[in-house]
């Protein structure tokens, strides 16, 4: 009778209770029964030893059919049903995201740990796992930039992408004009609502052609806004600062230096934010802020299948209800 008690429910259930009454029916049955059967008080039996007709004993049965007959037409009137529930959901403010990453050479010291590109990298595959409604592109940059990744809805190709950048990619230096000007590249075209550039560094602006207040000004003209992150501990970290012969990189601890001034200036200029991340936990909390920040609209939408089961109780029901009609005029009529 019922498909799927996991999708399974009642829709008026209010008439189940009357159930509750079946049991005084059936007590009530019994006892008038025994009250309206008549006796004769004999001293000896020995002359009606006659065998008695099992239909006598199988004369309650009748009133039990039109009990359950009747229990079954109250599970009915309850309406039992399985539903399907389908979702759809619908992102009615889309947002595309830009995430420009410095890979220079003072991405791997290890102020972080393991080191400041690694924990970026785990930090970063985990954003993008939380914004599943957004397209987001990757950018990479060092002494020059390039695009790793076009805007897109496929968030496979994002996390892999992001896996796999490494230090060595590109010519070294930092070129945040560069990085800034590739991430704006790849959105101003965007028909999305909301357009974000996440833009992350260890440094100061040393190599590239573009002027990063420049790449600002082109921002805040196509309404990007652009959240920047210095990446890196106060004070002295160990950076990587030449191979020995077997190619193996050599740490030495110097002052961490970041360009506070600009990053705030960039954040400011185009409505974005600037944070610090001195540490794996700070770099996380900084992502998570930001995932809440940008908050995506979505409309949920959902679609319900009921797949009625009433029918086949009033069937049994009536089934019932005609099987205790028949006995009673026919094979229990002389008993009645």
């Amino acid at each position: 009778m019922i498909g799927n008690w996991t999708n399974f429910e009642f829709e008026t259930p209010f008439f189940l209770w009357g159930l509750l009454i079946l049991p005084f029916l059936i007590f009530w049955f019994f006892y008038s029964n025994k009250r309206h059967t008549p006796s004769l008080t004999i001293t000896s039996v020995s002359g009606f030893k006659l065998k008695k007709s099992i239909l006598v004993q199988l004369k309650p049965l009748l009133y039990m059919l039109k009990i359950v007959g009747v229990g079954l037409l109250l599970v009915a009137l309850a309406r039992p049903r399985n539903v399907e529930v389908s979702k759809k959901t619908k992102s009615n403010k889309g947002i595309d995201i830009v995430m420009a990453i410095d890979v220079s050479g003072s991405m791997l010291a290890k102020d972080l740990q393991p080191n400041r590109l690694e924990a970026l990298k785990e930090v970063a595959s985990d954003f993008v796992a939380k914004r599943p409604n957004d397209r987001i592109g990757i950018v990479v940059y060092a002494g020059e930039s390039f695009t790793q990744t076009p805007i897109t809805s496929d968030k496979g190709i994002v996390t892999r992408t992001i896996s796999e950048i490494e230090y060595g990619q590109i010519e070294d230096g930092t070129a945040i004009g560069m990085g800034l000007g590739s991430a704006i590249n790849r959105l101003k075209n965007s028909k999305a609502k909301s357009k974000v550039i996440i833009l992350l560094t260890d440094g100061v602006n040393t190599a590239g052609f573009i002027d990063p207040r420049t790449a600002t000004e082109l921002a805040k003209e196509l309404n990007i806004k652009v959240y920047t992150i210095g990446i890196g501990t106060n004070g002295m970290a160990p950076f990587p600062y030449a191979k020995d012969r077997f190619g193996k990189l050599q740490y030495r601890r110097q002052k961490v230096e970041i360009d506070e001034n600009l990053l705030k200036h960039i954040a400011r200029e185009t409505n974005g934010k600037y944070f610090r991340a001195t540490n794996n936990l700070k770099l996380e909390s900084i992502y998570e802020e930001i995932n809440k920040l940008e908050k995506t609209e979505v409309e949920e939408f959902k679609y319900y299948n009921y797949q009625e089961n009433y029918r086949l109780y009033v069937l049994i029901a009536m089934a019932l209800f005609i099987l205790e009609f028949v006995l009673r005029n026919t094979v229990f009529k002389s008993f009645i």
